[in-house]
């Protein structure tokens, strides 16, 4: 018998062997079987990378404190005491914890929980059910929600009757513990305006004393009100816009007429308001409101004197409430 190795035929590299090492790219089918039908045996035989273990993980063994999805987006159902029910595109996040003896998580799994209360109306209490299911479904001791929509409320012009749809950026957040303690968040933000009181003040000066026609400067602000809601208790978003009305007066108008702006104009100047005295005036209104554990208050004055803005952050301070502490002011842009 011949211990030489089997011939080929030149610039030919021999085949391999199924088993050996692996297909040859040439006896693997490129094709979509779109006939292809999955049985649950098929299902049972797929290979589940995230729920491996042991040698498996790699990095250091620590638990992960979040990990899930961002920004899938789907019409979710809101109540509005003007409108109905409403629909409104909503932007998504969930998350979850991970044990440090567990590679990682089924991400699919966080959406298609999510996906079986797309049919109700969502309301900050109902992210308690969902994030109890998460904890279930996906073997974890804590669990987060984020919702992000644009909420229309209609608003009124000052004095022509006009109406129109003012739109506020709005975030519902849920938080589940070790313990299943809920806590639920509101995220709002209130655009106003802000006529600067310095300016005001040089301007009249310069009438007096120069006869000098001045116009002070304003400008288009943002407020970001973060809220606790107390256990037990809800707070429609109606209510958190009718507070940030009382505090600061000035908020920005959709339908106006000639008469509307004279009325706005007006309104600046009984209201004048640095950046401070704005987030005061809120705190100072969210602090008599009994539904609110805390809050945290940012404001933004878009200056148009300087080609930088006006910032200001005030909290609750609460012991292990919110912080006083934020630096994404970009994202209040508006």
């Amino acid at each position: 018998m011949s211990n030489q190795a089997p011939s080929h035929k030149p610039g030919k590299a021999p085949a391999e062997t199924p088993g050996e090492q692996g297909y040859c790219a040439h006896s693997l089918k490129r094709q979509y079987d779109s006939n292809f039908k999955v049985t649950e045996a098929y299902r049972n035989s797929l290979p589940d990378m995230q729920n491996m273990s042991g040698p498996a993980i790699q990095g250091a063994l620590v638990p992960v404190l979040q990990v899930g999805v961002s920004n899938f987006r789907l019409p979710l159902r809101y109540h509005s005491p003007a409108l109905g029910q409403i629909t409104l595109e909503t932007s998504v996040s969930g998350s979850v914890s991970l044990s440090a003896d567990h590679k990682g998580i089924n991400m699919s799994r966080l959406i298609r929980t999510f996906y079986e209360f797309k049919d109700r109306v969502f309301t900050p209490e109902l992210l308690e059910e969902i994030l109890l299911r998460y904890k279930e479904d996906l073997g974890s001791s804590r669990a987060q929600l984020h919702l992000s929509f644009e909420y229309p409320i209609p608003q009124k012009s000052l004095r022509s009757g006009l109406t129109g749809y003012q739109y506020y950026r709005t975030v519902f957040e849920g938080h589940i513990d070790d313990l299943n303690r809920f806590r639920k968040v509101v995220q709002f933000d209130y655009i106003y305006s802000s006529a600067c009181p310095c300016s005001m003040e040089l301007s009249e000066h310069a009438r007096e004393h120069r006869s000098i026609y001045c116009v002070p400067h304003s400008q288009r602000s943002k407020a970001r009100v973060i809220l606790e809601i107390a256990k037990g208790h809800a707070l429609s978003l109606e209510e958190i816009q009718a507070h940030c009305l009382a505090a600061l007066q000035t908020e920005t108008q959709v339908m106006v007429r000639r008469e509307d702006e004279q009325a706005f104009a007006e309104l600046n100047g009984a209201y004048p308001k640095f950046v401070e005295d704005a987030i005061r005036e809120l705190a100072g209104e969210f602090s008599t409101e009994s539904r609110i554990s805390d809050f945290q208050i940012i404001c933004a004055h878009l200056e148009s004197l300087h080609s930088h803005d006006a910032v200001a952050i005030i909290n609750k301070g609460i012991p292990g409430g919110f912080p006083a502490d934020y630096y994404d002011y970009k994202s209040l842009l508006c």
